[in-house]
């Protein structure tokens, strides 16, 4: 199916972002990578020696493979903390892609909206591919689209919960009024998950959890995989009306 997707000018052979925490071991997490088929990977920018990015564990596991980088701020609590996570990776050479995470309540994770905003409109200013990690309000994601946000990630549910999409019709509202592409971050648990976010309209999902932590790793990025593809084709293909009453696929 040739349905790539492009953010910021760079086209993606698929839509799935993966992130690298959790593994079991580096053995299974190259593994998971591989059979995930994702050319997107995410990590946290405080796992990173910054001084010599080409030492650190996960970056050293991938050498000799051509992946996008996608460092994240998680950890910082205010913009201004989420802004010198940035300038300092970019400074490192990691990369000029940022997602966005800023949190206050480390019992939930949920992105604080206004931080999450001043952040994305400064780093958008200075010509980072901002990605926020946001909550699911349209008016929100609306409004990082207009400070400059290459994309959007708006969550599912709180992080590495698994709850899967606890509001399907924000989602769908979400993707159907953004000019960007729209990558559900957060909370899925499992490939019906995915898929379910691909019919809403999603351009990708990020997932971590759902797969490091699952008890085959591998099979469930694999699974992730094939979700990805069969929610986008659904998606295309358009499902049928919802009704209230029988309509006898025959005649009677």
């Amino acid at each position: 199916m040739n349905d790539k997707l492009t953010i910021a000018g760079k086209q993606l052979s698929s839509r799935l972002f993966l992130g690298t925490g959790r593994y079991p071991n580096p053995y299974v997490q190259n593994q998971a990578i591989e059979v995930s088929g994702a050319d997107v990977l995410t990590f946290a920018i405080r796992r990173v020696n910054l001084q010599n990015p080409d030492e650190d564990a996960i970056l050293q596991h991938m050498e000799g493979k051509t992946f996008h980088y996608l460092p994240n701020t998680s950890g910082a609590t205010t913009a201004e903390e989420a802004i010198r996570i940035a300038r300092l990776a970019r400074a490192s050479g990691l990369s000029d892609w940022i997602k966005i995470e800023v949190s206050r309540d480390e019992k939930i994770l949920l992105p604080d909206p206004i931080e999450t905003l001043k952040a994305t409109e400064v780093l958008a200013s200075e010509g980072f591919i901002v990605l926020p990690y946001t909550s699911d309000d349209p008016a929100l994601c609306y409004r990082l689209q207009e400070a400059g946000a290459s994309a959007v990630m708006p969550g599912g549910s709180p992080i590495g919960t698994g709850l899967g999409i606890l509001n399907p019709y924000n989602i769908e509202i979400i993707t159907e009024q953004l000019s960007v592409p729209v990558i559900v971050d957060a909370g899925l648990g499992e490939a019906a998950d995915v898929t379910k976010a691909m019919e809403l309209g999603a351009d990708g999902v990020l997932l971590n959890t759902a797969i490091a932590k699952a008890r085959n790793p591998v099979k469930m990025a694999e699974a992730v995989k094939l979700a990805i593809h069969a929610g986008r084709l659904s998606y295309l293909a358009g499902r049928i009306p919802k009704k209230k009453y029988a309509t006898a696929s025959s005649p009677i």
